[in-house]
């Protein structure tokens, strides 16, 4: 590969190019999923290609192809730097990147087993008999499960000196009920709402999981929620379970601290952020209790990488510290633009067709001193709720509303009766402000989203959210 990498660059810089970079990528996927005893989907596919991208005059250009040949890598870095050109015409300003250290390094996600080995047949008779479970009563309509497996094989290259090879591994798997009655249908998720339970890892992952011992229960919920009252409304202390807590971190704090956002540069598909430069380590985010850490080094995140796609080392840094926001997530071309110096990481793109753009990294809040069953007692009116159904923000990050599976009463420190379509709203920097308890690393999880979409044409990319039940005082529930 390092002749072909060699080429691109060469190719580029001979052309005019003042910077370029190369990502050559095989990745190989397999999803299954089951519906009602049937199989939905069955995809196995491999993909091989790559993308060159310039910095020319000083505006950047892209261009990629699923052709991995000498001369088809030639035109294409060709062809990157006649549109870096073209773009240059409507540039306002150069394309300035951050001084970083060149690489040249092998990194592999750690893993036990390879997934790609396991016999489908082991993994088909797993969601046949979580099916088989969920549909004992009749009153389950929908019973979903699957579970997926990609590997991604990637070799980087700039004119910096950057020479990489990577091999990341994702497995996840989970499932759903789906009850219908009483006028009414409900769903439950196990182990969470983002389709299951992703981490990088190979196939133990999925049998850590307890599927199987935690369905039963997953159909017994589904069903009595059908009967549950309605999630009384009001002012009341609130208690999210970490999957829920996972996607509200992941909104309302890793999105509007993409720096791209704030600039302006991501707009249009999900808005921008409230979280502008002149609060950059001077605003109070959240109570002292607060922090919030992003890390590309977690083992088993989803943004767990050895180097992101501008070549930078994953790394750890606070994004909020004792309830102060200290850090944005940057890359390369923004990081500057804050006087950071350097960027710490968050360039990804997906697969070798899309140019690289600000992505959330792994980023989780920091376990307390809690345990549940004290918080619980400690907590005189509340509403403890977990695994999200529905949510909206709006386009700056700031006023949300969520909906959760489930939810459980709490009345003078006892978890009292099951509520049924529990929402809660706020506004996001009064919503952190009202935090005031957080569970130990004995209930911390790192949960992972498989799915975040952003850009036009939209990527999909993947990160983890480390969570454990938290507290937050004062919150409107139960209002749609």
């Amino acid at each position: 590969m390092k002749d072909l990498t060699a080429l691109a660059l060469n190719t580029a810089a001979s052309r005019g190019a003042s910077y370029a970079d190369i990502r050559i990528i095989r990745l190989d996927n397999e999803n299954i999923q089951l519906r009602n005893g049937k199989i939905g989907a069955f995809d196995q596919n491999e993909t091989f290609g790559f993308g060159v991208r310039v910095i020319s005059d000083g505006a950047w250009g892209f261009a990629s192809s699923s052709q991995v040949t000498a001369s088809e890598i030639e035109k294409v870095a060709a062809q990157a730097v006649e549109i870096a050109r073209a773009s240059a015409t409507l540039k306002k300003e150069d394309i300035v990147l951050t001084q970083e250290k060149a690489f040249t390094d092998f990194w592999q996600t750690p893993y036990v087993i390879d997934p790609f080995k396991v016999s489908m047949e082991e993994k088909l008779a797993l969601l046949f008999a979580i099916d088989r479970i969920l549909r004992k009563d009749k009153r389950i309509k929908v019973a979903s499960s699957g579970m997926g497996f990609r590997r991604e094989h990637q070799w980087f290259a700039s004119t910096d000196g950057s020479f990489i090879e990577q091999i990341l591994l994702r497995s996840g798997a989970g499932y759903s009920a789906t009850a219908v009655g009483n006028g009414d249908n409900q769903v439950r998720s196990y182990p969470s709402s983002f389709g299951g339970q992703y981490s990088s890892a190979g196939y133990e992952l999925i049998k850590g999981l307890h599927l199987l011992e935690n369905a039963e229960q997953t159909r017994a919920e589904a069903i009595a929620l059908l009967t549950a009252p309605t999630c009384p409304s009001g002012k009341m202390d609130l208690i999210l379970g970490g999957s829920q807590l996972a996607l509200q971190i992941h909104e309302s704090v890793g999105h509007p601290t993409e720096l791209d956002r704030v600039l302006g540069m991501e707009e249009s598909f999900a808005g921008r952020s409230f979280l502008t430069p002149d609060k950059y380590k001077n605003f109070q985010f959240g109570s002292n209790i607060v922090n919030l850490v992003a890390d590309g080094t977690v083992p088993t995140g989803l943004a767990t990488i050895g180097y992101d796609d501008d070549g930078i080392r994953a790394q750890r840094w606070h994004i909020v510290r004792d309830g102060v926001f200290t850090g944005y997530q940057t890359i390369r071309e923004t990081a500057l633009k804050v006087a950071e110096g350097r960027s710490n990481g968050c360039s990804r793109a997906e697969g070798f067709n899309r140019i690289p753009i600000t992505r959330n990294n792994n980023l989780s809040l920091m376990p307390g001193q809690w345990d549940l069953d004290d918080l619980i007692k400690d907590t005189r009116h509340g509403i403890l709720m977990d695994t999200n159904r529905s949510w909206s923000i709006d386009q700056m990050r700031l006023n949300f509303q969520f909906g959760c599976e489930i939810g459980w009463e709490i009345k003078n420190g006892r978890k009292t009766r099951l509520v049924k379509n529990p929402t809660y709203q706020g506004i996001t920097s009064e919503f952190w402000n009202s935090c005031d308890a957080i569970c130990d690393d004995r209930h911390w999880v790192l949960w992972g989203v498989p799915n975040c979409g952003k850009g036009e044409p939209m990527q999909t990319a993947e990160m983890s959210h480390g969570a454990a039940p938290t507290r937050f005082r004062n919150v409107t529930v139960g209002v749609r």
